[in-house]
């Protein structure tokens, strides 16, 4: 499930305590204010992975930026942009992710950025939410609906306002003409179609500027 896959990535990061992590901030966790949220890429990850021929593949991208913004009291009132860089996609073989920068794939030089730009947001239950918005990738816009859960709010060490998000969904590589493949000689095909994308994020929230001395 998702909260598994939270837990399998922030384990793949490095960093310790991920079932803690979530467990504290799933208990009676604070909901969210109102205000701007950045992503603060240092404790955030967008990662994949695609089935290749018996196995699956995981691979990330280290380079991208979002915002949120969150009003408590009208929660479909919020919204959502995120950015991410192709060019810094990320399986752990170089041979790989040169290909992947090609027209084969993802075709970086043309096509720079991957983004999401939310267009409604619908509770769903205490936690979660579907977020409907455009996703653009490769040069193709698709209308796609993420189911996000929110992990919970809190201050950290430093008085500085945190909060995560998690989502889990399946986007078919095709329907954004990244269509590569190769035919396997007993049949089938060495990728598939589907590929299953996990983004978990921690934000903070932006303090709003003070107004100027009169």
């Amino acid at each position: 499930g998702v909260g598994e896959d939270f837990d399998f990535f922030w384990s793949e990061a490095g960093l310790p305590g991920g079932r803690l992590w979530r467990r504290v901030l799933s208990e009676e966790a604070p909901r969210p204010g109102s205000g701007l949220e950045v992503v603060d890429r240092a404790l955030s990850e967008v990662s994949f992975q695609v089935r290749h021929i018996v196995t699956n593949v995981r691979g990330s991208f280290q380079e991208f930026e979002g915002t949120i913004v969150t009003d408590a009291a009208r929660p479909e009132a919020s919204s959502v942009e995120f950015k991410i860089k192709a060019a810094s996609i990320d399986t752990q073989n170089e041979k790989r992710d040169a290909h992947l920068r090609t027209p084969d794939f993802f075709a970086v030089e043309q096509f720079p950025e991957i983004t999401f730009k939310s267009t409604a947001v619908k509770p769903t239950g205490q936690d979660s939410f579907d977020v409907t918005g455009n996703l653009t990738m490769r040069g193709v816009t698709k209308q796609v609906v993420l189911p996000v859960k929110f992990l919970g709010a809190m201050k950290d060490p430093w008085g500085g306002e945190k909060a995560g998000f998690e989502l889990g969904t399946t986007l078919n590589r095709k329907d954004y003409g990244i269509n590569w493949n190769k035919a396997m000689d007993q049949g089938g095909f060495l990728l598939s179609a589907d590929v299953k994308v996990s983004i978990n994020l921690e934000v903070g929230k932006v303090a709003p500027a003070a107004a100027p001395a009169k």
